[in-house]
């Protein structure tokens, strides 16, 4: 017998040492043959989200909301369509045009899903089709089926008994997050009132406002710090004993970056910015409802000690905003780390009208946390699309490509922005409404930044389009689609991973500059811009503190995000940070 015949086959562990030799196994094979590490992992996550089962439950139905928002947005369009034609020309023309609409999104949407199709059509019909054909038949197939069934949720009552049964469930959801939780406000309250005897009544354990808030404030960060750390020992478990490949090209990005100092200052920046938004509720002083939205409801009542009666009386929070305004001198100024007149405690002091700094600072930086990331995906999913379109079939759709992209990036993108957010509000249009004019800004910022996006990535796009493999699909006859998700999407994605990262910034400097001028997101709605706004009179008074705090917010977070992205910059592309730091030292 020959040495080949004799000779040992690797087992699963060597072959996973040997440079990152695929082992063959499924995940779930992985798993199995060693469930321990996931096992462990998976109980302390579970550990770790049971406390604040609730606040996640909320973060859920606060996702699914907006899912929801944009999909009733899409259903209302052709009958929205329907009703402009039939004010101008009668009824059937409404009628057709609505019915028109409803048929070409149903299309878009079929010819986006015929991929995910697990059988054909055609063949199970018996019809004998070309490959062009098949695509039609399968895409009107698809539009028929989703018509029919859109007709039967509309026509009958099977559409009112889904969405009772879908309201059911969003009704347990609602219960489970209305649980109090570990580091929630309910837990661990911070408003109370002095009694005569100088005790306090309704804060945690007796302690004073300042304190009960600062026990909370620094429970949230250390919860945040751990549940972050636990879900990189996730990675560093799948990464160890359950990834197919002992070694891949992530590998060296991950720790590049963890190495650069600049990009782990971003990271840090970053994720704090994330927890304040995310945490707002518990890092917020007072209850955003109580404090600001409706500050004269039922509600918003509450006790405190009268000092001139020496008597617990009850006020609303309105009415402790009035007195309690920073507005500069010889006003009730509440300076950082003061407590009002109604022993109400300010950890960043009041804003012009009196509200609680530190409940919109950290309901400011939900808005623009909101704003940044429904922008910035959007603008990545049209500037992927268009650059992969282009590349790929290049001739008039590259043409066309270019033509409208060049026409929006000659308009500077302030100038732009500030156009259509003020033609679009005065417009009295439904966008304009979900977070007084946020959700309409993020959409004219996908808009805006999506050229600039598209023309970054083009060449790679172009690049990637004449590559061995990608001519290998076309020859082994893999779909237009197929071949652009699987072979060119992934070198393209790190391209706007960066510019991205890099983009935020730019908006949230933007955002703020709309609301300083009285364009951007309006009233009650908490914005950091308009709170620099607000206070830049009063920058050289004892209110100093209500634009600098902002100010100094929108600073460090801008900088973070640009820090993180040049440090994923420099760990994708080593070789970008070495050209520049050899054209900083070249001499003449």
């Amino acid at each position: 017998m020959s040495d080949t015949q004799h000779e040992k086959p690797m087992n699963d562990e060597e072959i996973r040492t040997d440079g990152g030799t695929d082992t063959g196994e499924s995940f779930r094979q992985r798993v199995m043959d060693n469930p321990k590490p996931g096992a462990i992992w998976l109980t302390v996550l579970v550990l770790l989200i049971a406390p604040e089962l609730g606040r996640f439950v909320d973060w859920m139905l606060a996702l699914g909301g907006g899912i929801k928002f944009i999909f009733d947005g899409f259903v209302a369009a052709p009958a929205w369509i329907g009703s402009n034609f039939e004010d101008s020309l009668g009824f059937v023309a409404g009628a057709f045009a609505t019915d028109i609409t409803a048929l070409l999104m149903l299309f878009v949407l079929a010819a986006l899903l015929r991929g995910y199709l697990p059988f054909h059509p055609d063949t199970r019909l018996g019809l004998d089709l070309s490959r062009s054909r098949r695509v039609w038949f399968e895409r009107g197939f698809l539009t028929t089926v989703f018509a029919a069934v859109t007709a039967v949720l509309v026509f009958t009552p099977l559409g009112a008994l889904l969405r009772n049964e879908v309201g059911f469930y969003v009704g347990v959801l609602d219960s489970i997050g209305d649980m109090q939780t570990l580091i929630s406000r309910e837990t661990i309250p911070n408003h109370g009132y002095q009694t005569p005897a100088g005790d306090w009544e309704g804060t945690f354990l007796g302690l004073s406002p300042r304190y009960a808030w600062l026990t909370r404030f620094l429970l949230v960060w250390v919860y945040a710090a751990v549940f972050i750390g636990w879900l990189w020992q996730g990675y560093n478990v799948f990464r160890e004993h359950y990834r197919a490949m002992d070694w891949t090209p992530r590998d060296d990005v991950i720790d590049r970056l963890r190495s650069h100092s600049w990009g782990v200052f971003g990271i840090v920046v970053v994720l704090g910015f994330i927890v304040l938004a995310l945490f707002a509720p518990a890092i917020a002083t007072y209850p955003i409802q109580e404090n600001v939205y409706q500050p004269y409801a039922e509600d918003s009542e509450f006790k405190y000690f009268n000092e001139e009666s020496g008597e617990v009386e009850m006020a609303h929070h309105g009415d402790a905003n009035l007195d309690s305004r920073s507005q500069g001198e010889g006003s009730g100024t509440v300076s950082i780390n003061e407590y009002d007149e109604y022993g109400r405690y300010a950890p960043l002091g009041t804003t012009p009208s009196g509200e609680d700094m530190m409940t919109h600072i950290a309901y400011g930086a939900q808005t623009s946390l909101t704003i940044a990331f429904v922008s910035i995906t959007i603008a990545v999913f049209l500037a992927m699309l268009l650059s992969l379109a282009s590349a790929f079939y290049g001739g008039i759709v590259d043409l066309m490509t270019i033509i409208g992209t060049d026409t929006i990036i000659s308009i500077p993108i302030f100038v732009l922005v500030l156009m259509m957010s003020v033609v679009f509000s005065q417009g009295d249009v439904w966008i304009a409404e979900p977070m007084d004019g946020g959700f309409l800004l993020a959409l004219i910022y996908a808009f805006a930044y999506m050229p600039g996006m598209w023309r970054s990535i083009r060449g790679p796009s172009l690049q990637v389009a004449q590559e061995e493999w990608v001519d290998a699909a076309k020859s082994y006859g893999q779909r237009p689609l197929a071949i652009m998700r699987k072979h060119m999407a992934p070198y393209v994605m790190s391209y706007l991973i960066i510019y991205g990262s890099l983009l935020i910034g730019g908006i949230i400097i933007v955002t703020s500059a709309l609301s300083f001028l009285g364009y951007g997101v309006t009233e009650p709605t908490p914005e950091w811009g308009r709170l620099i706004s607000d206070g830049r009179n009063a920058v050289a008074t004892e209110s100093w503190h209500v634009s600098t705090v902002s100010g100094a917010m929108i600073a460090i977070v801008v900088t973070g995000f640009n820090a993180l992205g040049d440090g994923i910059r420099d760990a994708i592309d080593p070789q970008a940070e070495a050209n520049a730091t050899g054209n900083a030292g070249g001499g003449a």
